[in-house]
């Protein structure tokens, strides 16, 4: 029987997402409201208020397009972040700007520098375009900047650099990221992935849609999935020179952010509160759950973002062992094995009350016979 398509495309093994809660409790025959979920990254608290009102009052006029254009949701990034309107593209997700800026940039055999370890759209995009993946070994679970740049080849067309990255919780101060951009050639694209940006502690925030000014290959890429609570809703953007975005916005999709998701994003945007309530929920549900990790005796990476890398056993079956005796007791989390880190789980940070349900299930998985090597 002939195949369809072409072999980079029966090549790519799809995105696989967080479990969702349902079908953890239709799985393991479990009361949907005892399940916690810290899989995917999202925000505890859900909505904030503001949005959903936005949403309820743009609800209204549903049975017209989205502003395809964005402008007020435009608008207001501009404002936020002192940069023209036209130097922001929205995204269906941050995902979308990821593939996006491949499609624009990259041409079948062309090639793509990134890290091991970092976010697995890279490799999706890459491989979406056809593109010739350049995987640089990691450095302690995160980027190696002088060997990504090193990396580069003549037909690299596009770097992806996540900061802080997504699985591992790495990240680097300001002054590295520059001083990696200022090594790469003019006519190569950076897709600076920030999509946890604003998890970060004050002394470690810089603003670097202001380098976008002094690059013109620089692409910043945000998203309202994380610390603003909108993950349902699918609202990410990017932040580049006119002469990149344009033609992002060639390739992007038309309407691609609805109209309610705009709305949600636009009120989120300017809710100072319910921003600050997250970053505080984070850095105490950090501590939680790295304290625990040190009264077991388990290694762990030191994250950035709302997150934490845990590895559970010294062979390469532990991390789907534990996963499944977590499953068992109705607690979802993010086995990495597709990353390669076969012996660790990713854990993200919910209420206290969460954090110290995955506390107790785990303390359980790691003496059951079930899960011993």
């Amino acid at each position: 029987m002939s195949q369809f398509g072409p072999d980079y495309v029966r090549a790519i093994a799809p995105y696989q997402a967080g479990k969702p809660i349902a079908e953890v409790a239709r799985e393991f025959g479990l009361d949907e409201a005892k399940i916690v979920k810290l899989a995917s990254n999202e925000n505890p608290f859900g909505v904030p208020e503001s949005s959903r009102a936005a949403m309820a009052q743009a609800a209204a006029d549903l049975g017209r397009y989205p502003d395809a254009n964005g402008f007020e949701l435009k608008a207001a990034l501009s404002n936020r972040y002192d940069v023209p309107a036209d130097w922001i593209t929205l995204g269906n997700g941050s995902n979308d700007i990821l593939e996006i800026a491949a499609h624009a940039f990259v041409q079948k055999g062309e090639s793509v520098v990134y890290s091991q370890y970092s976010f697995a759209v890279y490799a999706l995009a890459t491989q979406g375009v056809g593109g010739r993946a350049i995987v640089v070994p990691a450095k302690d679970y995160g980027h190696d900047l002088d060997a990504m740049a090193a990396a580069i080849q003549s037909d690299t067309r596009l770097v992806y650099v996540a900061n802080p990255n997504n699985p591992t919780g790495t990240f680097f101060p300001a002054a590295q990221i520059e001083a990696f951009l200022q090594k790469l050639p003019s006519n190569v694209v950076v897709v600076l992935d920030e999509a946890y940006n604003e998890y970060l502690a004050p002394e470690h925030q810089f603003e670097s849609s202001q380098w976008v000014r002094k690059y013109p290959n620089l692409i910043v890429s945000r998203t309202f999935s994380k610390a603003y609570g909108l993950a349902g809703l699918r609202v990410g953007f990017a932040i580049a020179q006119p002469a990149v975005t344009d033609l992002m916005n060639r390739i992007r999709q038309p309407f691609n952010v609805n109209s309610l998701a705009q709305a949600a994003a636009i009120a989120a945007l300017n809710d100072k509160a319910f921003l600050e309530k997250g970053a505080q929920n984070n850095a105490e549900g950090y501590k939680q759950l790295t304290a625990a990790f040190d009264e077991l005796g388990l290694e762990y990476v030191p994250s950035f973002g709302n997150f934490v890398l845990v590895k559970v056993g010294d062979d390469d079956q532990a991390g789907a062992r534990v996963n499944l005796a977590l499953l068992k007791q109705g607690v979802i989390v993010r086995p990495v094995g597709n990353y390669g880190l076969h012996q660790w789980l990713r854990i993200s940070i919910g209420l206290p009350e969460e954090n110290a349900a995955f506390i107790a299930a785990l303390k359980r998985a790691l003496t059951s016979a079930s899960v011993r090597g």
